[in-house]
């Protein structure tokens, strides 16, 4: 009997570590695998479209003239770190509620992040780290701000433009986001935009016509019934920008995939990449060729902007469509830009960088568009187009009304003349070229 029990006692030990052992084992990939490659693809496509904040800046740099380069450059650092800031205090939570009516969410509810060393019993596995997700939402806010920078340049002065920013970032573009991404009632009432052509692009179509009607065309632009062109300072930084933002639009459209789990995601998101690169191609050649067919002479800043409205085109639908689909897409979308843009002069609005053809035409195209994959009916996209519309649009122009009214919109008659580089921040982008 003495013997048995030390048998016992001896096999008993000898279990503790294998028991030890079971109970602390450390999760397979199968139980963490998911949430580990959603977050990567966050991330990833977060630096992707971070870097889109320099594709606009050169972009907007390179179509503008010289002596307003360095204004448009401080405003894009500037949009972007007021937007980051925004989102956070207010914004995320704004848009991703949770739980609410389906029309406004939660205002003042700063986002926390998870703690340092979170292990992987305490992570919420079911999708990816919450910091991940915030920096990914938090880019495609900073980009729709981007889009008023460019249509407004060269006469708006710089305050006023980061307090619109400020209530675009913080409060607009959440609301009406919480509306189809956050489960509101546009969601509810089957509205479908994959990536953004109207939640993002649209909004800051939208955003930036009201304030090019608000604020005026630029001195000598439309004089004595004919449309003068004024042309940019560098088409090479404009084309480095394009080819920027071309770059960043495959984390834009392919991070909307939200998961990277599977080897279905993983698939989704390669289709993404392929469709939205297809668009780009069709949408600058489209506009290459009707500009030669047009104007006799191919127009180097259409097909930029052709380029970015096919890539705006197909944002709201890019993983149903065949690459033909994408194709012909795209295509449009760089048809729409080069009769959008003279439509704009006959209406004497002065949008310098073609922002609103490129980013409200296409993105509203790109957005009926998703009924031919069949993710729609044609009634909700339209809800869904005039309800950003509506709602953008009306508050946007007030609020610029209001800044018009109380602190002033835009610069003066001298100052715009002598250029905002000079006149709003003493300084140059290119001093060499004045100096003699």
């Amino acid at each position: 009997m003495k013997l048995l029990k030390t048998s016992l006692v001896a096999g008993a030990l000898t279990a503790l570590p294998t028991l030890a052992l079971a109970q602390d084992a450390a999760p397979t990939f199968d139980e963490i695998g998911p949430y580990i490659m959603t977050t990567l693809l966050f991330l990833v496509a977060g630096f992707l479209v971070f870097f889109m904040a320099a594709g606009f800046a050169m972009l907007e740099a390179g179509l503008v003239r010289s002596k307003n380069v360095a204004m448009q450059l401080t405003k894009n650092v500037a949009l972007f770190s007021v937007a980051a800031i925004m989102y956070w205090m207010i914004g995320f939570n704004l848009m991703y509620p949770g739980d609410f009516n389906g029309y406004v969410g939660s205002f003042f509810v700063i986002t926390q992040a998870e703690p340092v060393g979170l292990a992987a019993a305490d992570a919420a596995l079911d999708y990816a780290s919450v910091a991940s997700d915030f920096f990914f939402q938090l880019v495609f806010v900073a980009a729709t701000a981007s889009i008023v920078s460019g249509a407004l340049a060269e006469r708006i002065k710089l305050w006023p433009f980061l307090g619109f920013v400020v209530v675009l970032t913080g409060v607009l573009y959440p609301i009406s986001g919480s509306w189809q991404w956050g489960g509101g009632w546009l969601k509810e009432l089957g509205f479908s935009d994959f990536a953004g052509s109207t939640i993002v692009h649209s909004v800051g179509g939208w955003a930036a016509l009201a304030g090019a009607i608000v604020l005026g065309p630029r001195i000598g632009k439309f004089k004595d019934g004919k449309i003068n062109p004024m042309p940019g300072s560098n088409l090479a930084l404009a084309t480095l920008g394009m080819f920027i933002l071309w770059l960043g639009w495959f984390g834009f459209n392919g991070g909307s995939q939200l998961a990277a789990g599977t080897v279905g995601d993983i698939t989704d998101i390669s289709r993404i990449f392929v469709n939205t690169n297809m668009a780009a191609a069709a949408g600058s050649l489209a506009a290459l060729v009707m500009t030669q067919i047009m104007f006799k002479k191919v127009d180097l800043t259409m097909v930029l902007n052709g380029a970015l409205a096919g890539l705006v085109s197909i944002t709201a639908e890019p993983l149903a469509p065949s690459l033909l689909g994408s194709l012909l897409i795209g295509g449009v979308g760089g048809v729409i830009v080069v009769f959008a843009v003279p439509l704009l002069d006959k209406l004497k609005i002065d949008d310098v960088v073609g922002a609103i053809p490129v980013h409200l035409f296409a993105g509203i195209w790109g957005t009926i568009a998703v009924v031919f994959s069949g993710s729609a009916t044609l009634s909700a996209q339209l809800t869904g187009i005039a309800a950003y519309g509506v709602f953008t649009f009306v508050a946007s122009f007030i609020l610029w009304y209001v800044l018009k009214l109380t602190v002033g919109i835009r610069v003066s008659e001298e100052s715009e003349i002598m250029g905002l580089d000079m006149s709003e921040l003493g300084m140059e982008a290119y001093p060499e070229f004045s100096k003699g």
